[in-house]
């Protein structure tokens, strides 16, 4: 734990644009997205006419995260036209982390040349595999070969700052496969890899084989070995594991919009479904892109629902978000703000969870161990 850490922690807020288009959905995604481009015009009205209406709520931003769906199925001239918009509404400080969600298929030369003549300086990758089978398997609609061509090209195009995602627990998957794909990966140099174990849900494709019984996911033993080997292997090759799913090359190169969620610092979501965050409010849109379209046209906000947390519930999520990170719990601000002294009045079971090495008090800090991290969910509990 760095005893500087706390200069890594945002303060300023975040501005994510769902861009809820895909040329295909993959057989295990559940987050909204349409299979179709023809609503991207009047999605990018709507988007600006969205925009507007926020406009003087947030004093300023330092991260731009255009997440999906898939982003980079936008045309060069659909991604300038949502950033001039962006940056005529609100003030994007200088120096922000603009990031771009990207599938490997979509970023041939002349697109990612264009996304960093337009500012875009981070992206984020969806490789998931180099095993063509398990990108089969997923759905994916690009190849082993598509997903190398496409880091190569980032690189070239004069991208410094290249994220890969990648996803482990794969029915049939095993751990010689997956560490193949991370040392593929690291081949690469990313600056930063989010590393995912696959959650199906019951209205997905796949969620409907494992229904059926036609596919069955590793049990929870090899789960966890599959984590701690990840873990192990990329903080071994220099990365810093700085949250349970995701790992940077430093400390300077963490996902600085994401930790945005993981510390209640607030964001604007922007576009159909698209959550927000501001003090104890979080409200979130439409999940539908046609109702976001008339809500707007009508000069309505497409809001389906709010909900304004409890001190109580704000707590919760204070320990459940601050222990899936390597920066953990300040002690003393935790009292602050919630006026409770977790680490006496809590000393019994923090002392168990210590003693099973998956806690570590520090420098005023609670602090998730590894295998802490691994159980991150039940650590919550305290």
């Amino acid at each position: 734990m760095p005893e500087n850490a706390d200069l890594y922690l945002p303060s300023c807020p975040g501005l994510y644009i769902h861009v809820p288009f895909c040329r295909k959905k993959c057989r295990y995604c559940t987050f909204y997205s349409v299979p179709s481009l023809d609503a991207i015009p009047d999605y990018i009205e709507a988007l600006s006419r969205e925009m507007a209406l926020y406009c003087g709520s947030f004093d300023s931003f330092d991260t731009v995260y255009l997440g999906g769906g898939t982003p980079s199925v936008l045309s060069v001239n659909a991604v300038e036209e949502i950033l001039t918009n962006i940056r005529k509404h609100f003030n994007v400080m200088p120096n922000s982390e603009i990031t771009l969600e990207g599938n490997p298929q979509d970023l041939d030369m002349p697109m990612l040349t264009s996304l960093r003549d337009l500012g875009v300086n981070r992206l984020n990758i969806g490789v998931q595999s180099f095993s063509e089978d398990i990108l089969s398997f997923l759905g994916r609609r690009h190849t082993a070969d598509t997903a190398r061509r496409a880091l190569d090209n980032a690189r070239r195009a004069g991208f410094t700052n290249i994220g890969i995602d990648l996803m482990y627990g794969i029915p049939g998957q095993d751990i010689r496969q997956w560490l193949a794909t991370l040392d593929e990966a690291l081949y690469h140099g990313p600056e930063h890899l989010s590393c995912y174990e696959l959650t199906v849900e019951t209205t997905t494709p796949l969620g409907k084989q494992l229904e059926s019984g036609t596919i069955s996911l590793p049990d929870e033993g090899l789960q966890a070995e599959f984590f701690i080997k990840t873990s192990e292997l990329l903080e071994s090759s220099g990365y810093v594991h700085y949250e349970i799913s995701n790992f940077a090359k430093d400390l300077t190169l963490l996902s600085r919009h994401n930790l945005k969620y993981w510390n209640h610092t607030p964001y604007l979501g922007l576009g159909p479904a698209a959550h927000s965050f501001i003090r104890n409010r979080r409200w979130w849109n439409h999940p539908s892109i046609s109702r976001y379209i008339d809500d707007l046209g009508q000069g309505t906000p497409p809001v389906e629902a709010a909900e304004h947390l409890t001190p109580d519930e704000l707590k919760l999520e204070a320990l459940y978000l601050g222990l899936r990170t390597r920066f953990g719990i300040d002690l003393a601000e935790f009292t602050t703000a919630y006026g409770e002294d977790i680490l006496s009045e809590k000393k019994d079971f923090i002392a168990r969870l210590v003693d099973e090495g998956l806690v570590v008090v520090d420098r005023g800090r609670l602090l998730p161990t590894r295998r802490g991290m691994a159980v991150a969910d039940a650590l919550s509990l305290i």
